[in-house]
């Protein structure tokens, strides 16, 4: 195993890499004297809606288009992602309200990420 330390966005890392083991295993992260993250957008306790609005790509939220409380339908634009230098909309998979915006302008997503939620 090999052991580095990683600076992103001034938080430090300490990572541990296994060496021959199988493609795919994830490496093991800890933080070491990294400022606590700060907290995105969050709705209190329970006020999550029962759809989720998830990225379909990494990429980086470059707009947020519908705001907490909302009604949209099927179809509107909720955030847009920047992906590959592409400005791709995240719309809303059905007709609701918007209950939370799980992220904030300039936020890196993964792929499946939960960016929103609608009742």
């Amino acid at each position: 195993m090999k052991n580095y330390t990683i600076t992103v966005n001034g938080n430090v890392y300490n990572v541990t890499v296994e060496e021959g083991t199988t493609a795919g295993a994830a490496p093991t992260v800890s933080a070491a004297k990294a400022a606590p993250a700060a907290p995105k957008a969050a709705a209190p306790a329970g006020a999550a809606g029962s759809v989720e609005v998830t990225a379909s790509v990494p990429g980086k939220i470059c707009k947020i288009e519908a705001n907490v409380g909302a009604a949209v339908k099927a179809g509107d634009t909720v955030l847009v992602l920047e992906a590959m230098k592409m400005e791709i909309p995240v719309v809303a998979p059905q007709d609701g309200t918007v209950a939370t915006i799980n992220v904030a302008v300039g936020d890196a997503v993964e792929s499946g990420d939960v960016l929103a939620t609608m009742n």
